[in-house]
């Protein structure tokens, strides 16, 4: 791995309640790590963002799992980049598989997203990836590099800019890309961004792999030199998201 700052984080989807989120902050905050040399980011359902905050310990970054692609107003039922910013959050996720698959989040909306939060200095972790289908038809880099050249316009600062790759056949399935396809893809995800950016931004943005990591795989995967940490759904709400987190550091 390249001298990029680990980033590890921890998608909780729709899941948790009160009790078990106390009891899940109890078993994160025995990990052991320096926020100066990773950046370990846990995503809860925004009705337990404060609760979060206030239960982990300083270190771990609290980020929302979306944001809305308009501002404050008659906009019922979003959090606006003011409210994240307002609280006090570095981070947001945008793009999830799930948020295009089930909400009809568009490349376009995931630009616009990026653009919102980009004009705000709100850091984003942009998610993309492919479908079976397409991983099948031999279109992986085709179609990430459709959905990265769409927000590439709206990047003014790239240095708040995560991207994570997520092969959507491998989230939640059990099934993992090969350590020779993760690296194959981050590989392209870094060629894309030489082309089409600068050499200076592949080498310097962050690409995370995302896609049932466990603490089985994880070392395998953060030892590939394109793979800087990861972005974990099931595993994130188990004590093996601490192996996880070591594995990283």
């Amino acid at each position: 791995m390249g001298p990029r700052k680990p980033w590890v984080g921890g998608n909780w989807k729709c899941n948790g309640t009160k009790a078990s989120i106390e009891a899940l902050c109890e078993t994160l905050n025995k990990a052991e790590f320096n926020p100066e040399q990773i950046d370990v980011v846990i995503a809860p359902v925004s009705l337990h963002i404060h609760m979060v905050k206030e239960k982990l310990k300083a270190g771990f970054k609290v980020c929302t799992q979306n944001v809305s692609k308009t501002g404050m107003g008659a906009y019922t039922g979003e959090i606006a980049v003011d409210h994240i910013k307002d609280f006090g959050l570095e981070w947001t996720l945008i793009g999830h598989s799930e948020r295009r698959q089930y909400y009809g989040e568009t490349d376009e909306v995931v630009a616009d997203k990026v653009d919102i939060c980009q004009k705000a200095g709100l850091c984003t972790a942009v998610c993309i990836g492919e479908m079976l289908d397409e991983r099948k038809a031999g279109k992986t880099t085709d179609v990430v590099k459709k959905q990265i050249e769409a927000f590439i316009p709206k990047v003014t600062d790239w240095s708040k800019i995560m991207i994570a790759y997520e092969p959507v056949w491998a989230i939640g399935t059990g099934v993992v890309a090969t350590p020779e396809q993760a690296q194959e893809t981050h590989a392209a995800i870094r060629k894309i961004l030489k082309e089409k950016v600068s050499a200076e931004v592949a080498e310097s943005t962050r690409i995370a792999y995302g896609g049932s990591v466990s603490d089985s795989n994880c070392n395998t995967l953060i030892g590939l030199e394109d793979v800087d940490g990861f972005l974990v759904g099931g595993a994130s709400l188990k004590p093996a998201f601490l192996d996880i987190i070591k594995s990283a550091l």
